[in-house]
């Protein structure tokens, strides 16, 4: 499949070059190499999704022969941070050193904001593979996953319908974190649902990433009149939120969630205290259809004890936006050419079901799933229980 080597990209970035070499055929031997660029973070309460996000689009790649629309890849791996001068910066040395022909990855969706300015300066497309705020200029943004919105309003509906009662709203001081929230909040409202939360009109916030004790915050939740509760936290933020949850005064309240709360190796870490939370999210690795299947079984081939999500399952649909565009753009295609061949791809054929871009967004048209933690087999799983919603549209 090819070497495998670590080359500095700057001072706060480490770059995993993944050297891929055709492994026959014409078009291998004759087309040029091209570089994706993929940031992410490298360690941190974000680490994991990093490695998610990492290991998605390199499935992909191998499942390929390490090729992308007929060109061998170079992948570049380099560091998000936690502040967006990091992410700036690791973009920067992509984009001016290493000649990338798009990005790829980001995790905290206000460093896709960060990273307008560059992407439009260099006309080099970004594929993200996470959630990320609505933009007013989404020229060379592309996103395989979600608005970060997009979670909340597709919940709130059923814990309108569930929940008779306040709810109080819960989740983290970040830009993803606030877009989770409001998507929730503005929604629940909007159909009549009252907020437990001292303004009554807003989410409560914590900082991050520094918090890990909940503790205070349990114990201003049960000084309320909630009767349930919605939340929205990433990697190991869920873990400690869920589980001190469930040790807390208010643990025969329904938690409610944005799929991420319970997703993929997150929920082994949670164990039983996440049984029977309703969540909502795009994916689940039980959906039945041909493309999830291909997916689902290449994942345990190359990691048997690890779940795939939603965030491997849209790195994985990153990485096939750019096989087909870079197929679509011509023979030796320039950074414009994939972005303009991507707004002509139509329907993709993914693992959560067919979506396609919207026009205005460009983010997915896509379906929303009602899914439980429950046990199946000898597990607990994000369990599908109904669609919710299309959104997108």
């Amino acid at each position: 499949m090819g070497t495998v080597r670590r080359v500095a990209t700057s001072a706060v970035a480490t770059a995993l070059v993944v050297a891929a070499t055709a492994c026959g055929g014409t078009s291998g031997e004759s087309a040029e190499t091209i570089r994706i660029g993929l940031i992410a973070n490298l360690d941190g309460p974000f680490e994991e999704p990093g490695s998610e996000l990492r290991d998605g689009f390199q499935l992909y790649l191998d499942m390929r022969d390490g090729m992308l629309g007929g060109h061998p890849v170079e992948l570049l791996f380099a560091d998000e941070g936690y502040e967006s001068e990091v992410a700036v910066e690791s973009a920067v040395t992509m984009l001016e050193q290493d000649g990338v022909s798009a990005i790829t990855g980001i995790i905290n969706g206000g460093n896709v904001t960060a990273l307008l300015p560059l992407l439009t300066e260099h006309r080099v497309p970004l594929v993200g593979s996470l959630g990320r705020p609505e933009l007013d200029d989404v020229t060379w943004v592309w996103n395989t996953n979600l608005l970060s919105v997009e979670p909340g309003i597709a919940m709130a509906p059923f814990v309108h319908d569930q929940v008779d009662g306040e709810v109080y709203a819960i989740g983290p001081d970040f830009q993803g974190g606030r877009d989770e929230l409001r998507g929730f909040t503005e929604t629940f409202l909007e159909l009549g649902g009252e907020l437990a939360n001292p303004d009554g009109e807003t989410a409560t916030f914590t900082p991050f990433p520094d918090t890990t004790d909940f503790t205070p915050y349990l114990a201003e939740i049960a000084a309320t009149d909630a009767v349930a509760v919605y939340c929205f936290w990433g990697a190991g933020n869920s873990v400690d939120f869920v589980t001190q949850y469930a040790e807390s005064p208010i643990s025969h309240l329904p938690l409610y969630a944005a799929g991420f709360v319970t997703d993929g190796e997150i929920l082994k870490q949670q164990g039983d205290t996440a049984a029977g939370i309703y969540n909502a999210l795009n994916y689940s690795p039980d959906l039945d259809n041909a493309a999830n299947r291909e997916f689902v079984a290449a994942w345990y081939a190359e990691y048997p004890d690890r779940v795939p999500n939603s965030i491997v399952m849209a790195s994985y649909d990153a990485a096939a936006v750019l096989d087909r565009a870079i197929a679509a753009a011509g023979t030796n295609p320039t950074p414009e050419e994939i972005n303009e061949a991507i707004d002509q791809l139509g329907q993709i054929d993914s693992p959560r079901g067919p979506w396609r871009f919207a026009e205005h967004t460009h983010a997915p048209i896509q379906k929303w799933y009602l899914r439980q933690v429950r046990t199946d087999g000898r597990a607990l799983a994000n369990v599908v229980v109904s669609e919710l919603t299309t959104l997108g549209d």
